[in-house]
């Protein structure tokens, strides 16, 4: 099994790939990846063994088979329907993201308490009001939602999620949810990572030192 770590670099890894394949390179060394992201050529070796695509020596890996073998690791290779709860200035924003189709996800519909946005058009999508979730996701075999609700909401939406049948919830809103042990949850918080940004900025003030460094 894959490791968690490994399956957050892979993103980055995926990101250079691209970048190289569309330069017209076919092979890459472990050593000039590992460049790339500040990691140890024996790091990415380890990351790679992962994906079953072997590297031959003097030469490195090939390209279009690392593309392919961490997309289908990440589960990308399919597209995956997602609802997303939350008409906000977040939810508008995340719904509106084409990039998330690069990674096989898609947003096919946006639920919200407000009756003033029921049928607002929002990307390629529209508003829909939160009695009709249980029956949309019972009709269109949705397992996985993005909560993009404020904190003192979030618990009560991920209690309704889990009662329409989500199997996954991707959490943005800054609350810790109780869950089911049965279903997956991520949570991206965004203070963490502002305090974390902002912890590093002051290091590097307190220490004048020239550059921050990245962390995996």
């Amino acid at each position: 099994m894959i490791s968690i770590p490994t399956i957050k670099r892979f993103p980055s890894y995926l990101r250079l790939l691209r970048q190289y394949k569309e330069d017209g390179q076919q092979w890459v060394s472990a050593t000039k990846l590992a460049g790339e992201l500040g990691l140890t050529p024996i790091q990415v070796r380890k990351d790679m063994a992962g994906t079953g695509v072997e590297g031959r020596p003097k030469v490195g890996f090939e390209i279009e088979s690392l593309i392919s073998a961490i997309i289908q690791n990440l589960g990308w290779d399919n597209a995956t329907d997602a609802v997303l709860i939350g008409a906000g200035h977040l939810g508008v924003a995340l719904s509106r993201y084409e990039g998330f189709a690069s990674y096989g996800l898609q947003i096919v519909a946006v639920f919200d308490k407000d009756s003033s946005k029921f049928g607002r058009p929002i990307g390629k999508t529209v508003v829909y009001p939160m009695d009709e979730l249980k029956q949309y996701v019972a009709d269109h075999a949705i397992n996985i939602a993005v909560i993009t609700v404020p904190a003192e909401s979030a618990q009560d939406v991920a209690d309704a999620l889990v009662d329409a049948g989500i199997k996954a919830i991707w959490n943005f809103a800054p609350k810790d949810l109780r869950l089911p042990p049965n279903v997956v949850l991520q949570r991206t918080d965004l203070a963490t990572s502002f305090a974390v940004l902002s912890a590093k900025c002051r290091r590097l003030f307190d220490c004048g030192c020239s550059e921050l460094v990245s962390t995996h």
